[in-house]
Formats: C-alpha cells, structure tokens, sequence
C-alpha cells in the first residue's frame, strides 16, 4: 500500500478507539455498558443489526462465493433480508416487552439454571469461533493488499505478518468495546455502516470502466455465473434452509435480542429489524458485485489446485479493489472491511461478556456493587477478545473460513436458538424439547462434518442426501422434533408463569415511568466523525490527479451525510 494508505487506515483504527473512549464517559453503569440505558435510537439499533451479521467473512466466504460462483452468493444473503423482515414482524417486539436486562435471563427464567449454563456455553463457542473467522479474515486480506502482486502465492499458512495483523486488529476491538460497552458498538457500527456502503458504492464505476463497459462484460461471463443456484449444494432447498436458520439466529440470537432490550420501546425493536431487513433486500447487490466482476478480469486457472482456488477466492474482493482504487481508497476499503469485523466481534465481546457477569458471575457473588460489576464485565470482555484471537490463529488448520463459518452455521443455529424462539412464542414448549433437540441434532451435525457418518451415494437420492445433510439434520430435523413435542405436550409448561410475571412487571413498570427517549448525544460523535472523513477523503486530492473529481465528490458525500445528521438532531430536539 500507498504510504497515504497507511496513514488512512491507521487514522481510521485510533479514531474507532477515540470514540469509545469518549463514549466510554456514558459508561456508568452494567446498564448502560450491556443495554445502552434502553435509549439508543431505533435506527442506530437497526443499523448496528446490519454490520453485526456483516464482516470481513462477507468479503472473504461471500465476496470468494462470488467469485467462484457468481449470482448464487447474492441470493444466499437475500436470504437474510426476508429473515429479518420474519424476525421483525413476529418477535423483535416481543423481547422488548419482557423488560429483561440480557437474552440468557430469558433462558433461565424459562428453561431453568441447566438450560441457561448449556446455552451460555455452546452459544460462546460457536459465536467465538464466528468472530475468530471475522478476524482472521480481515487479517488475511490486510496480508494480501501489502504484499503486492503475487500475493495470490505466498499468503499460506501462519506467515508472521498475519499473527500481527490479527493481534493489533483484535487489541483495538477490544479496547474501543471494554471502554464504550454497548454505546461504543453501536455508534461504531453506525460509522461503519456509512464508511462500508460508500466505499463500494465508489469502487462499482471504477471497475465497470476498468472492464471496457457492459459488453465487454457479458462477452467474458462464464457458464452458469447468472445461474440463482449451484451445483448440488446451493440449490433451493439449501436457500430455504438458510432462510430459516437466520430467521431463527435473528430471532434470537443474543447479540440481536441485546438490539431489541436497547431501544425505548416494542415499536423501536420491531423498525429497527425491519430497518436490517430492508437493506440487506438490496444492498448485497452492491457489495458482492467486485469480487463477482474480479473473476471476468483474473479467472480461475485450468487446472488449479482447490489450494489455489481457496487462496484465489479469499482474496478476490481485495485484490479487484485494489486494482482500480487510487492512492489513499485502499487504505480507506481496508479500514470500511476492519469496520464490517469489528462491528461483528464487538456485538460478540459485548453480549457474551453481559452474560458471564450478570448470568454466571453475579449469582455466584453476594453483596456486589455496580462498580464491581462493570469491571468484572470488562475484564471479562478482555479474556473472551485474548480466546477470539487465539482461535484466529488457527484458522487455517480448520479447513479456510469458508469451509468454517457455513458448516457451523448450519451444524448448531437452528438445534440450540429455535427452542428460545418457540419458548417465546409458545407456552407448551418445556426443557425436554430444549435437550432433546440439541442432544441429537449438534451430535449428527457434528459426525457428519467431520465425516464420521456418509450417506450412501450410490443413488441419486443418496447424492442428494449427503451433499443436502447438514440443512436436513440442521433445520429440517430440529423442527420436526420440536413440531412433535408442541403436539404431544399437555397444558401450560410450569416455567411459562415465570414469563407471564416478567410481562406484567414490565408492563406495570411502562405505565407508571415517564416516556423513555432516545438520547442522541451519541450521534453527533457519530455525525462529526462524517465530517472529519470529508475533510479526510479531500485531502487526497492533491496526490491523485487523475481521480480529483471522484475523490472530491466523495469527500462532498461524507460531509453532507454528517451536516443532515445535524440537522435531524436539532429537528428531533425541538420535538
């Protein structure tokens, strides 16, 4: 990179943690470290939902789909659109109702302590072994764009310069989330939103010139890239399954239920899923396009190794940016893909470290003040960042961040979040449902990943089952065994009263307070911060002749992005 890059992205890393410190001065209870007091705006909530299910395995396991299959990857995240829009419409609601302070107390409330431990655990670890995939992805790509042209050869392995880019990426994730909690997640992740989005919405022209034009294009297009599915596996029975998988993550999940407590109201929780929803309807159109374009410019080679095609599709995304960004965007692409990273990581550390201090280490202390509390809860967010990075560095013994983060998505979301979305939804689900679900599920899941159990693949019914496997034993099985057990049950499960009691204290609690307000104090950090990129971006000018009147209109774009921020404060304000 450019040293003008350089001095972008390391600008753009000191400022994240700027602001969480600054953020850090709201910070003074385990309320508003865990839960942002309950007053984040419904918007930001929405927004933050967005970049947590973005990162950098977007650009690495998506972007490298693209690459490798070309439309099917866009319709694989459509996928999460109509989930949230499900989610948004059935239960975001409902959670904010509960009045509960984190996701696991509505675990214990409603399954008991056993349930609350099994959940606290497995969720850790397959959420930890997400954020290490997230950081070891980002990581990958910071090692591809600095060294230079063969980088496509030499990136294998653990070289050192990963080990670093790993360290230092996941030391400021930690920092800006220990010190700002919740606020700091959430107003990164709004800044993140807004850096990603026009970061790739400025790439797309440059590299549609960079091809020759439209027909060009559709002259290099291989066979079956427009296909909405591929091979055995993409096909739409996997789509369905994915559907239903982040309907059920989204739906409750714990770093998504965190978003639905934060915000003032019911009403809040349910725009801010549908706010989620909607974008990701279209936005992956605009950001999965470089990568699918990069494999009209750099084909995969015949006779390539899968090595070589794993290496190829991971760096696919950076690599078609960096071959038409001018001097000063590659640092500025780098830090939008840090910004889709730490916003996963963070919304991880944050609800994972609310669970150990409130769920596991409180009941197991008398007499504990708040202060103690909120520095147990940091502490706790600096251990659970130290096991993110160690799993990172593991990464690529695992079989790549693709073969990673689909295979225990589809393994464990749906065996251990649909019995909390049904013990939400309906009060005949009991603990058996919960036990036995992911008692058989997570166990089959697991033999067929590691190969233990193969279907027969003599026929063509047993090809399809075993390239079919894990979205049957992963979300078909689960509901079906839970189907049965909501038909067999008799009455009311004796922890349903719990619920029902939580209900009604919250609801006495909303009647006899004053109306909850967003605080927006948050989001004139977050609107000066657009208006420092501006002025940022414009003085790149002068080292980029060629490209003055894109980077200009960019900065411009950054700039009023930050004055109509304002400008809703003060209209929200004399309200």
């Amino acid at each position: 990179m450019h040293t003008a890059d350089w001095i972008v992205l390391s600008t753009y890393l000191v400022a994240t943690v700027a602001i969480g410190v600054v953020l850090g001065n709201k910070v003074k209870s385990t309320a508003d470290l865990f839960a942002a007091g309950g007053t984040s705006p419904w918007w930001a909530s929405g927004l933050s939902a967005f970049m947590t299910m973005f990162s950098a395995n977007t650009f690495v396991v998506w972007g490298g789909m693209a690459y490798h299959y070309g439309l099917v990857a866009i319709m694989v995240n459509l996928c999460y659109g109509v989930a949230a829009l499900l989610a948004g419409y059935t239960v975001a609601g409902k959670w904010k109702k509960l009045g509960i302070r984190t996701p696991a107390e509505f675990v214990e409330l409603r399954f008991g302590k056993g349930a609350l431990h099994f959940y606290t655990w497995s969720m850790m670890v397959y959420r930890m072994v997400g954020a290490a995939g997230a950081l070891y992805a980002i990581s990958i790509l910071m090692v591809a764009v600095t060294r230079g042209e063969d980088s496509g050869t030499v990136v294998q392995g653990m070289p050192p310069e990963l080990v670093t880019a790993i360290l230092i990426f996941g030391a400021v994730v930690v920092v800006y989330t220990m010190i700002g909690g919740l606020w700091a997640v959430l107003m990164t992740d709004v800044i993140q939103f807004i850096v990603l989005n026009l970061a790739v919405i400025f790439v797309i022209p440059l590299i549609l010139m960079d091809l020759g034009g439209m027909t060009q294009i559709s002259e290099r297009i291989p066979e079956g890239f427009l296909a909405l599915t591929a091979g055995s596996k993409f096909t739409w029975f996997f789509l369905a399954g994915w559907v239903a998988i982040h309907y059920f993550m989204i739906g409750a999940e714990f770093a998504f239920v965190q978003r639905y407590i934060c915000v003032p109201t019911p009403r809040d929780a349910r725009r801010s899923t549908v706010l989620f929803g909607a974008l990701y309807l279209f936005s992956p159109f605009l950001w999965l396009l470089p990568p699918l374009l990069w494999r009209l410019q750099s084909p995969i080679p015949d006779g390539a190794s899968d090595e070589m095609i794993r290496m190829l599709k991971e760096q696919a995304y950076i690599e078609s940016c960096k071959n038409v960004l001018p001097i000063g965007m590659v640092g500025l692409m780098m830090a939008a893909m840090f910004s889709a990273t730490a916003s996963t990581i963070s919304g991880q550390l944050n609800v994972f470290s609310s669970v150990l201090t409130q769920d596991i280490y409180r009941p197991m202390r008398k007499a504990l003040t708040d202060s103690h509390l909120l520095a147990a809860g940091r502490w706790f967010t600096l251990m659970l960042g130290a096991v993110i990075a160690g799993v990172a560095l593991c990464i690529p013994w695992l079989g790549g961040a693709e073969k990673v983060i689909i295979s225990i998505t589809e393994m464990m979301v749906v065996p251990l979040l649909a019995p909390i979305l049904l013990g939400l939804l309906s009060r005949r689900v009991n603990v058996a449902a919960l036990w036995t679900t992911a008692g058989i599920c997570i166990p089959l899941g697991l033999a067929l990943h590691f190969g233990w159990l193969t279907p027969d693949v003599s026929s063509g019914l047993g090809k399809w089952l075993k390239d079919q496997s894990m979205t049957i034993v992963g979300v078909v099985l689960p509901l079906l065994i839970l189907f049965v057990f909501h038909i067999r049950s008799r009455g009311v499960d004796r922890h349903w009263k719990n619920i029902e009691q939580l209900r009604e204290r919250e609801q006495e609690a909303v009647e006899s307070r004053t109306e909850v307000k967003a605080d927006h104090s948050p989001t004139r950090i977050v609107a000066w911060s657009m208006v420092a990129l501006g002025v940022g971006m414009a003085c790149l000018i002068p080292i980029n002749p060629g490209d003055q009147i894109i980077i200009l209109i960019f900065a411009l774009v950054l700039a009023a992005i930050g004055g109509l921020m304002f400008l809703a404060i003060r209209k929200s304000s004399h309200r």
